[in-house]
């Protein structure tokens, strides 16, 4: 049993399949959903001064937060935000949320001598 797809079909089977490989490769970001990192300072890191800047990444988001405080970033989705730590222990949390309502957090403890 042969099967004779005639040329122009073929290309049109060959496009359509492209189509769907490309169209499922731009959506994995919306399928991944919001993304947030914090690159400074680490997490249990012991810090000598009282004013902390703590900086980080997004991706997928319409909303971040930082200790449930709005904080915004840049076209390449980098945010930095300065914070006063008080004596010990001070957890900060940074939230995000896409456009369909999916949330993610990310937290860091620092101490401060």
């Amino acid at each position: 049993m042969k099967i004779n797809i005639q040329p122009k079909y073929a290309l049109l089977i060959a496009l359509f399949v492209v189509l769907i490989a490309y169209s499922s490769y731009q959506a994995r970001f919306l399928i991944l959903g919001p993304r947030v990192r914090i690159d400074n300072p680490q997490n249990n890191q012991v810090v000598e001064n009282e004013m902390v800047v703590v900086e980080g990444l997004a991706r997928n988001i319409a909303w971040i937060s930082l200790n449930d405080r709005q904080i915004f970033t840049d076209e390449d989705g980098k945010w930095s935000e300065k914070l006063i730590v008080s004596p010990g222990l001070s957890i900060m949390t940074v939230k995000a949320r896409d456009r369909f309502g999916r949330e993610t957090k990310q937290s860091v403890q620092i101490v401060l001598k």
